[in-house]
């Protein structure tokens, strides 16, 4: 399924950084729309993150023509945008493969390539891995430069702001570009811009700034009043106060669609001392004009015919967990003028697009700030109210400590609706929810519940809901098993699981969507098998009943079996001393890459076959 090169004769002669940066400049806008019709081609046939690549093609090709990569180190934030960078960079080939098993990563990974620095999955880590890193290049002085390359979105992270006051206070040299597509400020953008940066970076303005800094230093309020004016100067033009505060010296917005004019802005500006901050403005999906116009819908897509308007519906009528949880706000919200959902920038994917719309007083998007979502998210139920933190399971462990210190410790009513908790697929290692289970049952007055199916997901929403205390439930990405499901709300007596088969000899204690392969394995093996439901408080009559009527224990989880569920039942099987051999399945001890859901859960023993065999296995022994 590779694409046929010869139909991009520039970009054929760019197969690496050093092929690219023997071009002649004039080329370069030419070089630029081919790789945006290779980039789309490619990905319409293979699926994967779309919107975000086609916004970034100059400044990609601006970037390697101007830094001598790998020497020079460039960070990508999150790495939705990298695409043209990995097509630059030797993988172009590859391209096909991208999110597949066995085939490319979706995001700049070490492993895979010398021109990925920083492997990366969450957003706004960038500026901190780049400054780590121009500190040691300092200290090396070779005149190493690092570039770190962050999005409008991922900027409003806590975790970026405290990297550029740091950036600012040691003064290492570094240039952090901002890639905005997202503000208003577009209007500034255009030709006076364009001057403007170049002005901005020029040797002659900087050189009087620096030198005018350094003369006027002991002089407080002449040096106040310099300040004030080059701030009204280029306050006039540019918003750059913010990051000229945090010690940068800023330089935009400019046109990042102008490759020829980036490479100037961004030549004048390799040589600059200290932290530098580029401000670039760009159209996200841009020359694809579908993309342009739906910039979310098109950020990552499925396989799709370029030539059709529109991307293919998805052919399932099954709900998604997402639209379960989705479902559950409104109907809840409805009851309960106090429901607060609280989400961390993934209205889409967490299934909040009805109810932003349909109770927006009730709904905050709080960017990607997962930090501040659990604890605002505190300050409402102090407030009184009933908040619910939509967050992926991956998501949430940047917000562990508010989890523990800002919830749990006060016993606050805070629910946690943890979708993309198992794992996710194509997104690989960074995005497996694999850990959740692991890091919040050793938390006091949590309650934690994983449903085997759509209904269960319903009626455990509420259960939590309802709960005075802080409470989860996970599920995972995708569809779930085609149950009916209840339209009335009913609360579930907390730590009680509930007996699904009864068999002998081998009795399976089952947490999550694993029901109905644990069910066929069941069958084939006659054994007794539970669905467990709470993680925690586990249930624990059930479990002296199993094991007192039977040979073998088996636990089943999407989670890593360390510190897991199946954890908990050995831990409570110890405490009252119940001697009985324990099978515990789940995610081995290593970080799962990419591949299908079904993959994954084949190659790892964690579909029905998979489960028979190794109880089978067990029992041999």
């Amino acid at each position: 399924m590779t694409l046929d090169i010869s139909k991009y004769p520039t970009l054929a002669l760019a197969n690496t950084p050093d092929e690219l940066r023997s071009l002649p400049k004039e080329v370069l806008p030419k070089l630029c729309d081919e790789l945006r019709t290779y980039l789309l081609n490619s990905v319409s046939q293979s699926s994967g993150h779309l919107a975000s690549g086609l916004g970034t093609v100059e400044l990609t090709v601006a970037l390697h023509y101007v830094y001598n990569t790998p020497f020079d180190q460039l960070v990508w934030d999150v790495g939705h945008q990298a695409y043209p960078h990995k097509i630059l960079t030797g993988r172009r080939d590859r391209m096909p493969s991208i999110r597949q098993k066995g085939g490319l990563h979706p995001f700049p990974w070490r492993e895979e390539s010398k021109y990925d620095t920083l492997s990366v999955g969450h957003s706004s880590t960038s500026i901190s891995a780049a400054l780590g890193m121009a500190i040691c290049a300092e200290k090396e002085a070779k005149n190493r430069k690092v570039v770190s390359v962050i999005g409008d979105g991922a900027i409003t992270a806590g975790m970026a702001f405290e990297a550029m006051n740091h950036a600012g206070d040691v003064h290492s040299d570094m240039l952090v570009v901002l890639n905005d597509n997202e503000m208003s400020i577009s209007e500034n953008v255009g030709a006076l811009n364009n001057h403007l940066a170049q002005l901005l970076s020029g040797s002659l303005y900087t050189s009087i700034r620096e030198g005018g800094k350094k003369v006027l230093s002991g002089l407080p309020p002449i040096k106040e009043l310099v300040r004030r004016t080059e701030e009204h100067l280029k306050g006039m033009v540019v918003p750059g106060t913010l990051f000229e505060e945090l010690g940068f010296n800023y330089i935009g917005p400019v046109d990042g669609h102008d490759v020829c004019e980036l490479i100037k802005t961004l030549t004048n500006m390799r040589e600059l001392k200290g932290p530098q901050f580029l401000h670039i403005m760009t159209k996200k999906g841009k020359g694809y004009e579908q993309a342009e116009k739906d910039p979310i819908g098109y950020h990552a897509v499925p396989k799709f015919d370029p030539n059709h308007t529109s991307l293919p519906k998805s052919k399932g009528t099954q709900a998604t967990f997402s639209n379960i949880f989705g479902d559950f706000l409104c109907d809840m919200a409805a009851q309960d003028p106090k429901l607060m959902a609280i989400t961390p920038a993934m209205r889409e994917g967490s299934g909040m697009v009805r109810f932003s719309k349909e109770f927006p007083e009730q709904y905050f998007d709080v960017a990607i700030a997962e930090q501040h979502a659990v604890t605002l998210a505190a300050g409402m139920a102090i407030g009184g109210n009933h908040p619910i933190v939509a967050i992926y399971s991956t998501f949430l462990q940047r917000g562990y400590d508010q989890l523990i210190h800002d919830v749990a410790i006060m016993n606050l009513p805070v629910m946690f609706a943890i979708d993309r908790a198992g794992l996710v697929g194509a997104d690989g290692q960074t995005h497996q929810g694999a850990f959740d289970l692991s890091f919040m049952r050793c938390i006091p007055n949590m309650v934690i519940m994983a449903p085997s199916d759509e209904n269960e997901c319903r009626q455990m929403l509420y259960t939590g809901h309802q709960h005075q205390g802080p409470s989860a439930v996970r599920y995972p990405r995708g569809t779930g098993v085609g149950v009916e499901i209840q339209q009335e709300f009913t609360a579930l007596p907390i730590g009680k699981g509930r007996e699904v088969r009864t068999g002998e000899k081998v009795a399976i204690l089952n947490f999550g969507t694993f029901l109905d392969d644990a069910h066929q394995a069941a069958e084939n093996l006659n054994a007794t098998l539970a669905d467990m439901r709470f993680v925690k408080p586990l249930d624990e009559e059930l479990i002296k009943k199993l094991v007192a009527a039977h040979d073998i224990i088996v636990t089943i989880e999407e989670n890593a079996i360390a510190g897991g569920a199946g954890s908990g039942v050995v831990e409570f099987m110890m405490q009252e001393k119940l001697i009985k051999p324990v099978l515990n399945l789940g995610l081995p001890d290593k970080f799962i890459a990419q591949g299908t859901q079904q993959e994954l859960h084949t190659e790892l023993g964690l579909d029905a076959k998979g489960i028979e065999e190794s109880i089978r296995a067990y029992l041999e022994k």
